[in-house]
């Protein structure tokens, strides 16, 4: 500033002023810049090397005639004593950037300097300027797009920045925190641990599960090193997981589900094999226990033979009881209840988009029987297709869905069963005969129940008691209707007399089941053929029932329809001409109330 003071007051310089001069005069010359000074006219004081040659500026030039525009801007900072800068001077066609400063000497204005940059430079680092500029926003866009809550800390611990994940992760706003260090975040209650203040103490990556209020946060802090290996950043990223977490529960909750429907279903199946006795006294029947017991142990396939409603089901979960497998359930599959355009599917199962309407993959039948035992009930139904199928699964123990390419193993024992002839259907080729021989292991005949009739009164009397202990009335059967019971055929096997004994507990109107309450089939033919007008109202009794037994089935029926009728001892003592004594121990001794 004396300098100018000196070129401005224009007192003849001395021997150390020339030396001084010449001495800034190199200085300025020394500049990659332009510079100027100017008095207060606008006269030149002093110009550089740059000045001159580029812009032909001397000492005593008038730089209001030769840039008026520029000295406009002069006189402005002149008066108003404040620096002006990026203003435009042309020169042919290079383009200067000039910065305007006032002099000041003594506290008054004495005259300004000019310093001028060319824009070629300028122009370089405002590109670089402005590529740094979109670097900064484009990392800022990411930061703050990032679905995880991100903060980044300083070398000292102090917040610098967060974006908004980071806000609503911490239910806080960038403007409260940012500034703060890592321990005023702990002291003000916005975290209780800092990952910040444990990278700084371990200089290491610190992982941390926190909990912020209903939602559950892994918390990454990864330091950031300058050359010297000092910490000059820390980064903090949070990663939500309360969803993932969520679903994991979900997962966890679905698989204890899907293992306590399995053990309630193993749990039902052996409630149902205990509420259904197996009672053996004929030697046929016997015989065919012990050997089902013996087969339990091995891991053969075995093929059930027998009539509908013979217990085929029954013994294969005798079978699965006493054997290794008896910890999982046993799935059962009804060949002939399923469409045959079906059987595949619910037996191999079926990926998504295998066929229309598979929406989602399946398991089959073979994959949720996998270390336990597949049942395959009425075996003689399943199709061709699916025949060919099932043989390639008993040969390598693979299952392939329907509409997949690969497949899997899986540890599963094969019981069939089948009330039909199969050598007849592998010779009429409706059955496989490679298939026949793999099923037939280990053949099981469960006899016909005309074929044990040692059985049929204890599994009347066994079901007649079940079944009144069911509906809670105790009954009994009468004389005659046992005799009927027991010289009836049952075609249907155990099944129909199970039906027929819940049906005559539940529909009979007294304690006693009499004839009266047994269904016409149970009669023979003779009762199904036409009979007079007149005697219509008669009913046929069986030609084995004694006239002791004709005679109480009668009265019984009468006082039945009496009671009935008038629903008083007196009125049918009355009606009937007899002693209403007579009538309470008749009632009592059929069991009518």
């Amino acid at each position: 500033m004396t300098l100018m003071a000196e070129f401005v007051g224009g007192n003849t310089p001395t021997p150390e002023q020339t030396h001084q001069d010449a001495f800034n005069a190199a200085q300025y010359n020394a500049m990659g810049d332009g510079i100027i000074s100017v008095d207060t006219a606008g006269t030149v004081l002093l110009s550089d090397r740059v000045s001159r040659v580029s812009l032909d500026i001397y000492p005593g030039s008038s730089l209001s005639g030769q840039y008026p525009a520029l000295w406009s801007k002069v006189v402005e900072t002149m008066r108003d004593r404040r620096p002006r800068f990026e203003l435009s001077v042309q020169k042919g066609e290079t383009s200067f950037l000039v910065t305007v400063s006032p002099v000041m000497v003594d506290d008054e204005v004495s005259g300004a300097i000019c310093v001028f940059v060319e824009n070629t430079d300028l122009e370089i680092m405002t590109r670089q300027l402005r590529s740094f500029r979109e670097l900064t926003k484009e990392l800022g866009a990411i930061i703050d797009s990032s679905s995880e809550g991100l903060w980044v800390f300083d070398g000292y611990g102090v917040v610098l920045r967060i974006n908004p994940a980071a806000e609503r992760n911490n239910r806080v706003k960038k403007e409260a925190v940012v500034g703060l260090t890592a321990r005023e975040l702990i002291e003000q209650g916005y975290m209780e641990r800092s990952p910040a203040l444990e990278v700084l103490g371990s200089k290491s990556v610190v992982n941390m599960l926190v909990n912020e209020g209903n939602r559950k946060l892994i918390v990454t802090g990864t330091p950031v090193f300058d050359d010297e290996g000092g910490i000059i950043r820390v980064v903090v990223s949070e990663r939500d997981i309360t969803e993932i977490d969520k679903l994991q529960r979900e997962l966890e909750d679905q698989e204890a589900i899907k293992g306590q429907f399995w053990h309630h279903m193993l749990e039902q199946q052996q409630a149902e094999l205990a509420s259904q006795t197996i009672i053996a006294k004929s030697p046929r029947m016997i015989t065919a226990l012990r050997q089902a017991v013996k087969v339990s142990s091995a891991d053969s396939t075995v093929l059930i033979h027998g009539e509908s409603g013979v217990g085929k089901g029954l013994f294969a979960d005798l079978i699965h009881k006493n054997s290794s497998r008896c910890a999982k359930p046993i799935i059962k599959l009804n060949c002939g209840a399923i469409p045959e355009s079906l059987i595949e599917s619910e037996l191999f199962g079926h990926e998504r988009g295998a066929f229309t309407g598979a929406q989602t993959a399946k398991p089959g039948y073979l994959e949720l029987a996998d270390n336990g035992i597949l049942f395959l009930d009425e075996i003689a139904e399943l199709p061709l297709a699916s025949q060919v199928k099932l043989l390639r699964f008993l040969e390598d123990g693979r299952v392939t869905r329907l509409g997949g390419t690969t497949g899997r193993n899986v540890d599963v024992r094969i019981i069939a069963a089948t009330h039909r002839d199969l050598e007849k259907m592998v010779v009429e080729k409706t059955f496989r005969l490679d298939l026949y021989y793999r099923l037939n292991v280990i053949p099981l005949y469960i006899p016909a129940l005309r074929e044990r009739q040692e059985c049929l009164l204890p599994l009347i009397r066994h079901y007649i008691d079940y079944f009144s202990q069911k509906v809670g009335k105790q009954k009994r059967l009468a004389r005659a209707a046992l005799d009927a019971l027991l010289g009836y055929s049952y075609p249907g096997n155990v099944r129909e007399l199970m039906n027929l004994c819940e049906r005559l507990v539940v529909m009979s109107e007294t304690e006693v089941i009499d004839l009266q309450d047994l269904p016409k089939q149970l009669f023979g033919s003779a009762a199904e053929q036409p009979v007079p007008q007149s005697e219509q109202a008669l009913p046929v009794w069986p030609a084995d029932m004694t006239l002791e037994q004709i005679l109480e089935s009668v009265e019984r029926s009468l006082l039945s329809d009496a009671m009935k009728e008038h629903g008083n001892q007196y009125r049918i003592a009355e009606s009937l001409g007899i002693n209403q004594s007579t009538v309470a121990r008749k009632l009592k001794k059929y069991g009518i109330s």
